[in-house]
């Protein structure tokens, strides 16, 4: 059972940047698509970014694309969302998630994902 483990949230003022790091253990993240999703108080779960096996496509919400970067580093089993010039619309919890089967293309739907961290809280304020 792979454990999924996220770190990097905090309390940010608009216009700053975080990093977002996933780690796995139990398990390795190659050969999966990894992504984020966020959810906000009161909302259901969004998808943010998704990264495909290879890491050679990714996949944004119209809402951070030129402001958020999903990338990986299959060696440290690492998936990372850096944030930059972040909005108070962007205050969540980010979840990371490991895709449910191998070798299959970027996705962005929830029920395409078989493991999810315990989330990090992102707060953004104005």
């Amino acid at each position: 059972q792979v454990q999924l483990v996220e770190s990097g949230g905090g309390l940010v003022q608009a216009g700053g940047s975080l990093r977002l790091s996933c780690g796995a253990s139990g398990r390795t993240f190659i050969g999966y698509v990894m992504g984020w999703f966020r959810q906000a108080p009161g909302k259901e779960r969004e998808f943010v970014a998704a990264i495909s096996w290879s890491g050679g496509t990714t996949r944004y919400v119209d809402s951070v694309k030129g402001r958020f970067t999903i990338s990986r580093d299959d060696a440290k089993n690492t998936v990372y969302l850096q944030m930059n010039s972040l909005k108070p619309e962007d205050t969540a919890v980010y979840y990371c998630a490991v895709g449910r089967l191998l070798f299959t293309t970027v996705s962005s739907e929830a029920t395409d994902f078989g493991s999810w961290g315990q989330g990090t809280q992102v707060t953004v304020s104005s």
